[in-house]
């Protein structure tokens, strides 16, 4: 009786979603119909419509991207679909990505992210238009490159910790899967840097927060995809609703203890005057720290409630996104002994046999394995998918796609492209050399999005993962215990590993 009472639910939830789009539609303008009947489009009316929402709804993760790769090759790199009424046109070519991408008019994110702010409210991730624009403008400086250089120590001190669980590993001869000691090296490198809080879930501590952490990525993930929890009533009374209110109290009181012990601090002691902000004259030691200066500074503009968001949202993006690139450039170097040797010998030469820890200056002589690094996120960029909802008319060759529509990019897709990419699934880091890439489309490649609002912490990311990769490569050699086809991701929120061989790893003498 429940099943049934819980299945007659569903269908007439599902017959209201028809009848509330098909009103929604019917109040759009004619020009956005002509328009769109127009574009290259792979469906057309309202049941076939309602078929593929449902269909899209029930693909599992690891079907979602040889999904749109279908559509890709049967309409061409331009197409329209509908989803529950809304439109969405996927592109993939880079001049039209281009057009999209590099545009000022065009900064606003897809109604996906709305799912996010429960979590991230309106921070730089999910803001639109003038929030956006201001918000971007006062957080560039905090990631200058004087800043970042205050970070490497950190990135070392985590990663000598990271290589050293995984040296207890090699002598005991364990199998590890990577990933998980990835993510919680990224969460650490992360919380010390982004809150100036040491975490330390490498050793076993804060299981409440990294528990809650994942909860929540989870459980947002499975919204996105499934569009009767879109409601925000229905989202709540759920099951993933309740384990997702519950983790994200976790998450929130957590960074308000933080700001308010940081903010007590500062107010104490007086530590971040503004004329102490200017460079040289003073170590800052978190972004937290630069976000409370800023807040004293422009307190109309950084509220603590600002404040919070922003550390949220730089907690969300820089730990999953980084962990994934990580696990898969090991699981690669394992793969391929000879790029890993590549990158040893290039290790060697900037280190010799000295056990130092890195500089910004060493980070910036690994030409190699930024390229290796590089390869890894063309394969496998940590953000599968990039969307748009247009607030103006964007044209596109000889199609003129309207206001409201969503524009979804999915560099995972672009970055397997053939004419970009000879042999696209061969692992080849020397695609990087200048040589090679300098008649490549810029926008062929753009695995930290691209345009006015590409990622602002990519050079962090870039950092963190060199640090963190040579500094386990100088210590060890790593095999993977398995093959390419043993590889094998899902598309959610960010790229993630759905299943991985086993890696090998046997100190060097």
């Amino acid at each position: 009786m429940t099943i049934f009472l819980l299945v007659s639910l569903l269908l007439v939830f599902i017959i209201l979603i028809l009848i509330f789009t098909t009103c929604f539609c019917a109040r759009r303008p004619k020009e956005h119909y002509r328009l769109c009947a127009k574009l290259p489009s792979m469906q057309r009316g309202y049941l076939t419509d309602l078929k593929f929402s449902l269909q899209l709804s029930t693909l599992k993760s690891k079907d979602v991207l040889p999904f749109f790769s279908k559509i890709f090759k049967h309409h061409g790199p331009l197409v329209h679909i509908n989803v529950l009424g809304h439109s969405y046109v996927l592109l993939n070519d880079p001049d039209d990505i281009k057009a999209l991408l590099s545009s000022p008019h065009h900064i606003n994110k897809g109604p996906e992210y709305g799912m996010l702010k429960p979590w991230l409210n309106k921070g730089l991730l999910t803001s639109g238009s003038l929030k956006w624009q201001m918000r971007r403008k006062l957080l560039t400086y905090t990631f200058h490159f004087k800043i970042l250089e205050t970070y490497i120590p950190t990135f070392n001190k985590h990663a000598q910790c990271l290589t050293k669980k995984l040296e207890n590993m090699a002598s005991n001869n364990q199998r590890v899967s990577i990933y998980t000691h990835m993510t919680l090296c990224a969460l650490d490198i992360v919380c010390d840097t982004i809150m100036g809080t040491e975490l330390r879930s490498q050793e076993g501590k804060s299981i409440e927060y990294v528990k809650a952490i994942n909860t929540v990525t989870d459980v947002m993930i499975k919204r996105i995809f499934k569009f009767w929890l879109w409601n925000e009533s229905i989202f709540n009374l759920s099951q993933n609703g309740r384990n997702f209110n519950k983790s994200l109290k976790v998450l929130h009181t957590f960074t308000e203890n933080v700001i308010k012990e940081k903010r007590a601090k500062h107010e104490t002691v007086n530590c971040l005057e503004t004329e102490e902000l200017s460079f040289g004259k003073k170590r800052v030691e978190s972004f937290l720290d630069l976000l409370i200066g800023i807040s004293k500074q422009n307190p109309e503009k950084m509220t603590d409630s600002d404040i919070r968001e922003e550390v949220d949202t730089f907690l969300f993006e820089g730990h999953d996104t980084s962990s994934t690139a990580m696990t898969m450039a090991f699981i690669q170097l394992g793969l391929h002994q000879d790029i890993q040797d590549n990158v040893r010998e290039e290790l060697y030469l900037i280190f010799g046999n000295s056990d130092r820890e890195a500089t910004m200056a060493d980070l910036k002589s690994m030409t190699y394995l930024d390229r290796v690094i590089k390869e890894t996120i063309r394969l496998y960029p940590s953000v599968p998918g990039v969307t748009r909802k247009l607030r103006q008319h964007l044209q596109i060759r000889e199609y003129q796609i309207p206001p409201q529509s969503v524009v979804a990019v999915i560099p995972y897709l672009l970055h397997r492209e053939e004419k970009h990419f000879p042999n696209p699934l061969t692992f080849d880091p020397d695609r990087f050399l200048p040589e090679n890439s300098i008649n490549r489309h810029p926008y062929a490649f753009i695995p930290f999005s691209a345009g006015p609002r590409n990622c602002i912490g990519q050079k962090f990311a870039m950092h963190q993962m060199k640090t963190i990769i040579s500094t386990v490569i100088r210590k060890m050699k790593i095999e993977t215990l398995g093959s390419q086809d043993d590889i094998k991701i899902g598309a959610q929120l960010i790229l993630r590993p759905e299943s991985l061989p086993d890696i090998k790893l046997t100190k060097i003498k």
